[in-house]
């Protein structure tokens, strides 16, 4: 894809959401770390439940800390993978305590050194948190690079690194944004909505279809 084709492809993205953001529900840099750990394998939607719940009665390091791996578990037994989730929450409560005055810290190094951040998820806290221009690739927006030829890798690193190569600076803050919501919308995996897509011209995907879901 031409440099040209992918910049018409963020302008109409920018200006069909201009001011986009993550889906899970968050007061502070901390709930939006909690909710991002929580979210590996699951879906927005079922963390905001569960969080809905817990954050009323625990939304800071030593309240988590101080609620228990077990009582924590309680609050998130929705979630996939829930009780290895919740003995790196404690874990990360006990670091951001003691490492870092219970606030979370804004550089890559020390994002992934807390108990179950990895490279997404310190991508997605930098970006959504603190502004930073990072890209943080899931499976929506791996599709989407590849299906539509923006940015085609064959894993994650490739497309990350290929993403951050080809999007302009003006858009770089808000891409992962962006992507992530045209991935879980519009390119969806079984049957993308094609016909509902502004950027349905633009696109290179071969087997470009007309039916909505």
């Amino acid at each position: 894809m031409n440099p040209e084709k992918r910049y018409q492809i963020l302008s109409r993205l920018r200006e069909e959401n201009p001011n986009p953001t993550t889906e899970l529900n968050y007061d502070s840099n901390f709930e939006l770390l909690i909710a991002v750990i929580l979210s590996a394998q699951a879906t927005d939607v079922s963390v905001n439940k569960a969080t809905e719940k817990l954050y009323p009665i625990a939304n800071t390091p030593e309240a988590i800390f101080s609620l228990g791996q077990q009582k924590l578990k309680r609050h998130i037994k929705t979630i996939g993978l829930f009780n290895s989730k919740a003995e790196n929450i404690i874990k990360t409560c006990r670091l951001l305590i003691d490492q870092h005055r219970s606030t979370v810290p804004r550089t890559r190094e020390e994002l992934e050194a807390l108990p179950g951040v990895g490279r997404k998820t310190a991508n997605v806290v930098l970006n959504t948190a603190f502004g930073e221009p990072t890209m943080a690739v899931d499976t929506h927006i791996f599709r989407f690079s590849n299906r539509t030829k923006f940015a085609p890798g064959k894993n994650v690193p490739q497309v990350e690194k290929k993403l951050l190569k080809v999007i302009p600076d003006e858009f770089i803050r808000d891409a992962h944004h962006w992507l992530i919501l045209h991935g879980r919308y519009i390119c969806t995996a079984r049957k993308p909505r094609c016909s509902a897509c502004v950027i349905y011209d633009l696109c290179e995907f071969k087997d470009k279809t007309d039916d909505i879901d």
